[in-house]
């Protein structure tokens, strides 16, 4: 009964789809490739490739911090976590955006001294100086706690061996142990990949021309909201589920020498869920290694 209802359900949800005249299916189609739409959805991948490059690099330095013995090092570490994951990422973004009103010049000499270089802040900080400042710093405080979980994942007798074998504390931590957090590490990166994807959305507001701006630009002169909205949305699924697949092969290599193998399918939740829901099958999902 609960699967009939289910499925009642979906087709009434197919057929408002399919039905409805505010969706314009003509309007999607035509703006959906549009150049404009197109140019936005490039720098959409651009601004999550550079801000999820800037946050791994960051969150490593900040990991690594964490580690260290020295109560400065590491709080300094714990204060830039506190602050940037205890800020709304939005109110980041204004900030950087108007960061000339704080800091109305930056200059390069001797601390308290002389400045030999000096720049205007007004003409460095532009939409996407400051979208990728916002992003890639955010980004950094929640990717140094997911590298410090892999690294503590990571057994201590691994570090104990290579420094037995001569190598020293830094490149043991390079070639030992953070190769072995990165199957800790792979999962939860990929999902803050896809959130830093929809987070770039956020960067209208310092009208940077991603692609929810770019879809704004059009509705706002076409008056065609919800059609421009669901191209954005179209876009947002195939740039998500592009991203779902490479993490799933991804984790599949790095899990050649585990004992758990990765599910066989790029979407195992959705073809276990379709399985289940036209064979009928109750039986609870048992996750045992080696049958998946």
């Amino acid at each position: 009964m609960v699967r009939i209802t289910i499925l009642v359900l979906l087709a009434m949800f197919v057929h408002l789809l399919v039905t409805t005249k505010s969706l314009q299916w003509g309007v999607v189609g035509h703006y959906l490739t549009a150049p404009s739409i197109v140019t936005g959805v490039t720098r959409t991948i651009y601004l999550t490739a550079i801000a999820m490059a800037a946050g791994i690099v960051i969150g490593t330095i900040v990991a690594l911090m964490r580690q260290s013995r020295s109560a400065l090092i590491s709080g300094t570490a714990s204060t830039y976590i506190w602050f940037f994951r205890g800020t709304p990422l939005l109110v980041q973004i204004i900030f950087w955006y108007n960061i000339a009103l704080f800091v109305p010049r930056v200059s390069l000499g001797i601390p308290f001294g002389p400045s030999f270089v000096s720049a205007n802040v007004n003409h460095l900080d532009t939409p996407l100086v400051a979208a990728i400042l916002a992003l890639g710093l955010n980004e950094g405080a929640y990717m140094s706690e997911i590298i410090r979980a892999g690294i503590l994942s990571v057994d201590p007798g691994q570090m104990e061996a290579a420094l037995a074998l001569g190598m020293t504390k830094r490149l043991a931590m390079r070639r030992i142990v953070l190769r072995q957090a990165m199957r800790v590490v792979v999962p939860p990166t990929g999902n803050q990949t896809i959130s830093m994807l929809k987070g770039t959305s956020l960067v209208s507001v310092i009208s940077m021309a991603e692609l929810l701006y770019s879809v704004q630009l059009i509705y706002n002169t076409t008056f065609q909201t919800i059609p421009l909205l669901v191209v954005a949305s179209i876009w947002y699924l195939v740039l998500t589920t592009v991203l779902s697949v490479g993490q799933y092969y991804l984790e599949r290599h790095l899990a050649r020498s585990s004992a758990k193998p990765p599910p066989t399918s790029p979407l195992p939740f959705i073809n276990e869920s379709l399985r289940r829901m036209f064979t009928g099958d109750r039986r609870p999902v048992i996750d045992v290694p080696g049958t998946t």
